[in-house]
Parts: C-alpha cells; structure tokens; sequence
C-alpha cells in the first residue's frame, strides 16, 4: 500500500512538470468525442491561415503547414491550458520576416535554415525562462503597450498584404516604406487579382457578422451554423481556387500558390554558425517574450471561464518544447493564437488532446490535399489574413489611456508610431524600454500622504481629503511605494522639506504599503534620522511589514533608529502626540 501512495504521490508531482500525465490519466470518451469535434473546426480554419501566415513570413507555404503538426503533439504534453491552439499567428510571422529579412541572405535555402534557426532560438530561450522560472521578464512589457504594438503590427500585416490582392510588387518594413512602394507599382495593378483579393476580403467579412445569422434564419442550429461561419475561409479557398484552375489565370497574371511538397514534415536541424545565433538573439528573445504574452494572455482568459488553471512557468516549457519540434519539422517560431484558441474553446475542446487531433487533421491536409492548392491565388490568402489581423487593431486603447493616465498613453502612443514608422522590431523593443522608464519614472516620485487620525476610529487617513485629528508637535507621513534606490532621494528631499517648517519633535513613517526596503533606502533613512536628531527630532516608524521587519533584524538599524517602531498607527499617536 506504500509503495502505491509513493508511486501516486511521485506521479502526481511528475504531473506538474508534464501535464500529459495528469490529465491523461482521466480522458475518457466525453472528453474524446468533444475534443475531436473542436479538432475538425479548427483543422478547417487552421489550413488556410497556417498558408497565408507562411506567405506572411516570407516562407514557403508548406512550412506554415509544418509548423502546425509537431509543435500541437509537444504543448499537449508540457503546456496546461485545455484550449490554447499554438502554430503560426500573425504578429509573429510579421517579426520572423523582419528579422530574417534583415539578414540579407543570397538564397531561399538560407532563408528557410535562419527561419528554422530562430525557432530553435526562441525554443530555447523560453525554455530557459521555463525551468529558472523567468515568467516575470513577461510584465516588462505593459498591456498598453502591448496593445499599441499589436494595432500597429496590424496595420502593418495588413498594408503589407495589399500587394497580393492588388497583383505588384512592394517592399519595406515600415508603413511609410510600404506605402511609397506600394503607390510607385500602382499603375501595374492586375485587374483580375484584385477582383478575386477584394471579393474575398468582402466575402471573408461578410461571412464573420452575417452567415451565421443568415444559417440561423434558414434553420440550422445555433452551434451548426457557427461551426459553418468559421469555415468561411475555406469556402474563399475552395471557389477562388476552382475559378483560378477553370480560367486559367496564372496565364492572365494572377499569382497563385504553385507547388506544395506532399508528405510529412522533413526532419530539420537548426544551423549553429555563431554569427547567425547573434544576429538572431534579439529577434528570438523579442519574439519569445511577445509570443509568451499574447498566448498567455488567451490561455489565462479561456481557462478563467472554466475555473481552471494556467501555469504560467509551465506554459514556457510548453511554448518553448513547441519551438524546438517546429524548428525539427521544417517550421518557424509558433505560439498560441488568440482566434484559433476561441475557436477550439467554443467548440468544445476539453483538452489538449484537440491540438493532437488537430496536428493529425493538419499532417493529413500535408500528404493528401497539397495537390489541389497549386492553383490558389496568393490573393485570397492575403485576404485571409487582411481580415484575421484587422481584427486586432484597436485605436480605442488612445482614447482610453488618454482619459485614465497620459504616461501611458504616451507609451502607446509611442509604440505604435514607431512600429508604423520604424517596424516591428523597433517598436516593441521602444515598448519595452518605455514601460521600464515609465515605472521607474512613477516609482521614483511615490506618492507620500500626511495622514490623521479620522475622529472616534483607529483609522489614519490623508488630511487633505478627509477631517482627520492631528498634534501640533507630530507629522506622519504614509509612504505609498516600496523604497528603493531610485525613489530614495525623492523621500528624502520631501521629509526635510517637510520637517523644516518647525514645531516638530516626532516624525512617523506608516508604512502599511512599504513591502521592500532596499539597501540604498535604508542608507537614506539612517542619514535622514542623524539630519532629524541633529534638529530635535525623533523619527519612528509604524505599520512595518513581517518580511521588511526581518530584513531590517539583520542591520542595526534599529539599535541606532532615534525613535521606536510601533506596530500600529494608532499606538505611535498615542505615545508620541496623543489626541483626545
């Protein structure tokens, strides 16, 4: 019997680092009937896009194809959400290009190995950020300025597709470069590309607000008819690709997708020439850090609508175990998507099995159905991916930052005028740098409320906002920021001037917010307490927290400190300047 309480008990603890083993052990047959439900929507929807995100990228079509097989079968077994969907999303596929665009590379074969590469990178680095627990580096980048940076790069997806439903050629990286290249080819517009790219933008719009209602109407069931809307991309597929075989109009100019490898995924290896790896680094950690965010942001909504749980330093190892299977079967850097993982949530998926199911519906499309793409316009998968990524963009975020705090509208502001002007990565690295600055600008001018006592109560509260009880001869003072060196100053500077205005003879600090005391704020309290003595007076502090306390037991600190340390508010006005 102890031996099976082990074995259960090491099991289960095995169970937190691959999740497989937990929610194997009670998959049944609801759960598999529900998963491979969600598997056959999202197959569906995923074919298309993982084409066009492919094209995005700069990459052959099949490699998106191949990014979405392997990297579902790794995060079912390391990630833990139930719903998340991982492959090729949109943002990432725009920084795969900017990065392996910036390289300069002579042939596609190049190309393909440095895309490859970056997965293997981003794999690893998220790895890394898994096993040292490193999910923290992740609040560097603020929700604004995510916000700001994911509209831009909508845009920019957007704008960069148009060429594809209008038939030129244009290049760039930035809005402005896009857009000059785009109005120099415009004159060589291809008449019938843009009929089928505008057609299927119209339709692909149409077909997310109206089909559904319409499927309603003619009496389908509400879940039939929203498992149908979602296929609408490849219905878009299907009839383009049946009038562009039937017309024969790669003859008339339109481009189309051409030959796609039939078969599995090739066994790929990462090339470890080092100056690729430096040249690629940042892009990698850029690209992991904003991959991370974003899929975690859509496993930690989906899962909270079930009441269950996302482990955020497991779901590094996850995306991260996802990374290096894409870089081993020809694809490049994946992560979970936000319409593809809604889709798998409504659909029913109960596990992360339905990625399996997914991955095998995807390998199947690979070996069987490649064929019958040859003659896919480009168009309709810019198109496909036109309408996804305007999705994203949300200017609302301005109008909402700017009522509520303008430093961070200023962030935003900032990130997507650089990501427009700049591209992707200048903007999210400005982002990140931003969001730094910004706190530490915040921080370092914390806001310090001289409090009272609010009249037959035990509560002290800001005398500017409140009628509160104070003594002539008694000044506190609540600290509403942790102290650390680059606030230290600041506090010091507030205190003297304070204290200057005479009368006083005690000073309390209630540090009920205080949850760190750093060794540069320390140093500041203690030459602030020599200033005060030398005056006459005496500073103690109040409300100290249990782990700041025990730090300050390990100083003498306290043998030195001129006034006393009261555990409450109300105790330090009672001795020092009572009130009755």
């Amino acid at each position: 019997m102890n031996v099976i309480k082990a074995l259960a008990a090491r099991g289960a603890a095995l169970g937190q680092f691959v999740p497989i083993l937990d929610w194997g052990r009670r998959y049944d047959q609801g759960a598999f009937s529900a998963d491979l439900l969600a598997a056959v929507i999202v197959t569906i929807m995923l074919i298309p896009q993982s084409l066009a995100y492919a094209l995005l990228a700069g990459l052959p079509a099949e490699m998106g194809l191949y990014a979405s097989i392997l990297p579902l079968f790794a995060y079912a077994v390391f990630g833990t959400s139930r719903a998340l969907a991982v492959g090729p999303v949109a943002v990432v596929s725009l920084m795969t290009a900017a990065a392996i665009g910036n390289l300069d590379l002579p042939s596609q074969a190049d190309y393909i190995s440095a895309a490859v590469t970056l997965a293997f990178l981003s794999g690893l680095i998220l790895l890394v950020m898994g096993v040292f627990r490193l999910g923290f580096l992740a609040n560097f980048l603020s929700h604004p300025v995510i916000a700001g940076f994911i509209t831009a790069s909508g845009l920019l997806i957007a704008t960069s597709q148009l060429k594809h439903v209008l038939g030129i050629e244009a290049h760039g990286h930035s809005l402005i470069e896009l857009a000059g290249s785009l109005l120099a080819h415009l004159g060589q517009t291809n008449v019938i590309t843009l009929l089928i790219g505008a057609g299927s933008v119209a339709f692909l719009f149409w077909v997310r607000r109206g089909l559904k209602p319409l499927l309603i109407k003619l009496g389908l069931g509400e879940r039939l008819a929203d498992s149908l809307a979602k296929a609408g991309p490849v219905a878009a597929v299907v009839v383009t690709t049946l009038v562009s075989w039937g017309f024969d109009l790669q003859a008339k100019g339109v481009a189309i997708v051409g030959d796609v490898p039939q078969g599995v995924p090739p066994l790929t290896m990462p090339s470890f020439d080092a100056d690729l790896w430096s040249s690629l680094f940042g892009s990698a950690l850029l690209i992991s850090i904003i991959g991370f965010v974003e899929s975690i942001s859509v496993a930690q909504t989906l899962a909270a609508k079930k009441r269950q749980r996302i482990v955020p330093d497991q779901e590094l190892v996850g995306l991260g175990a996802s990374n290096v299977a894409a870089a081993m079967s020809g694809g490049y850097p994946v992560t979970g998507g936000f319409a593809r993982s809604v889709v798998n949530f409504d659909a029913g998926a109960e596990t992360p099995a339905a990625g399996m199911f997914t991955a095998i519906g995807i390998l199947l499309a690979a070996m069987f159905l490649t064929p019958l793409l040859y003659f896919l316009p480009k168009a309709t998968l810019a198109a496909t991916i036109i309408v996804a990524v305007l999705g994203l963009v949300d200017f609302h975020i301005l109008k909402a930052t700017w009522r509520y705090h303008r430093a961070d509208f200023t962030a935003v502001l900032t990130t997507i005028l650089l990501t427009l002007g700049f591209g992707v990565e200048i903007g999210v690295s400005a982002g990140v740098v931003l969001s730094i600055v910004l706190y530490l600008y915040k921080t370092s001018r914390p806001h310090i409320a001289e409090v009272g006592l609010v009249p037959g109560t035990q509560h002290f509260r800001n005398i500017d906002r409140h009628h509160v009880l104070t003594h002539p001869e008694l000044v506190t003072l609540r600290l509403d920021e942790n102290l650390y060196f680059a606030n230290a100053r600041y506090i010091e500077d507030y205190l003297l001037a304070r204290t200057a205005r005479g009368g006083l003879k005690h000073v309390v600090l209630m540090c009920s917010a205080v949850n760190e005391i750093d060794l540069s704020a320390l140093e500041t309290i203690e030459e602030l307490d020599r200033q005060l003595a030398d005056s006459g007076i005496t500073l103690s502090l109040s409300e100290v927290k249990g782990p700041v306390m025990d730090r300050l037991k390990r100083t003498d600190f306290m043998d030195h400190l001129s006034g006393d340390v009261y555990l409450t508010q109300y105790a330090a006005m009672r001795a020092l300047g009572p009130v009755d």
